[in-house]
C-alpha cells in the first residue's frame, strides 16, 4: 500500500517471483472510487476498508508492504486488527511531525480552501523530497497527485495531523508481529522521530539505505527488494511460494 501502486513499479517483478501479490489503491487513488463521506474519513476507515478487501478474497491473514500513506493505514490495521497481520514492511514510515513540518501543514491548512491543491501538493512533494536524487520519486508523486480528485486529497491532507495518535500504542497492539522498518538516510522529515520510537518496539527492526530519501523502494530499489524479500522469506512461515 502507498496510496497509488503504481509507487511499487520497481518492486513487484521481484516480488512476484517469491510471493502471491495483491495491491491496494487507497481511497481516491487508482481506480478506487473516490471518498464517500468527508467528515467521518479517518485513517481507521481507510484500515477497515483494506480489511473488507481481504474478506472478499477470502483471505484471513497476510503480509503487508507499505510506503508513506501506507504505513499509517497499516499501523491503523495493528491496532483493529492485528491478528490480521503476518509481517510487515514499511517504508518512508511516518510516526510523528517535527515542529517544521507541523508549521507546514497548518500553513496547508490555512490556505487550502482558496489555492489550487496541485500546489500544495507540490509544496509538500519538494520539501519532504527536495535534492536532486529525489527527482525520480518526486516526479512519481506528483504525477500520481494530477490524477486526484480535490476533494479526495483535502480529505487525505485533513488526516496528516492525526499521524502521531494512529502510532500511539501499536508496539502494544501488535506484540509478536515481526516489522521491518526501512528509510533513506536523506529522509531528513520523519527518520530522527522514527528511529526514536520503534526502539520502543522490541518487535520492530530499521534498515537504512544511503544515498536516497523518503521513497527509498524507488529510489534504491535494489537495495530495497533484497532486504524486503529477505525479511519476509525469514518471517514467512505462512508464506506460499508464488503460483
Amino acid at each position: 500500500m502507498g496510496g497509488n501502486s503504481s509507487i511499487f513499479y520497481s518492486n513487484l517483478k521481484s516480488l512476484k517471483k517469491h510471493f502471491n501479490i495483491l495491491a491496494v489503491h487507497l481511497h481516491g487513488h487508482g481506480k478506487s472510487p473516490s471518498v464517500e463521506d468527508p467528515k467521518h474519513f479517518n485513517i481507521d476507515v481507510a484500515a477497515q476498508e483494506v480489511l473488507h478487501v481481504l474478506d472478499h478474497l477470502f483471505i484471513k491473514k497476510a503480509h503487508f508492504i507499505g510506503i508513506s500513506l501506507g504505513t499509517i493505514v497499516i499501523h491503523s490495521i495493528f491496532k483493529i486488527a492485528p491478528k490480521r497481520v503476518y509481517s510487515a514492511v514499511m517504508a518512508g514510515a511516518i510516526t510523528h511531525f517535527n515542529l517544521f513540518s507541523k508549521f507546514l501543514i497548518k500553513v496547508g491548512k490555512m490556505i487550502k480552501s482558496f489555492t489550487p491543491f496541485l500546489w500544495i501538493y507540490k509544496l509538500c512533494a519538494y520539501i519532504i523530497m527536495p535534492g536532486k536524487m529525489n527527482r525520480r520519486s518526486r516526479s512519481l508523486f506528483i504525477s500520481q497527485a494530477t490524477k486526484m480528485k480535490r476533494p479526495d486529497f483535502l480529505a487525505w491532507f485533513d488526516l496528516v495531523d492525526t499521524v502521531e495518535e494512529v502510532y500511539r500504542g501499536v508496539p502494544e497492539s501488535s506484540k509478536g508481529v515481526p516489522k521491518l522498518y526501512i528509510s533513506g538516510a536523506e529522509d531528513h522529515l520523519f527518520i530522527k522521530q522514527l528511529q526514536k520510537d520503534i526502539a520502543e518496539d522490541p518487535y520492530a527492526t530499521f534498515t537504512l539505505i544511503n544515498n536516497c530519501g523518503h521513497v527509498c523502494n524507488v529510489e534504491k530499489s535494489k537495495e530495497f527488494n533484497e532486504v524486503s524479500i529477505d525479511f519476509l522469506l525469514n518471517n514467512g512461515n505462512e508464506i506460499k511460494e508464488a503460483q
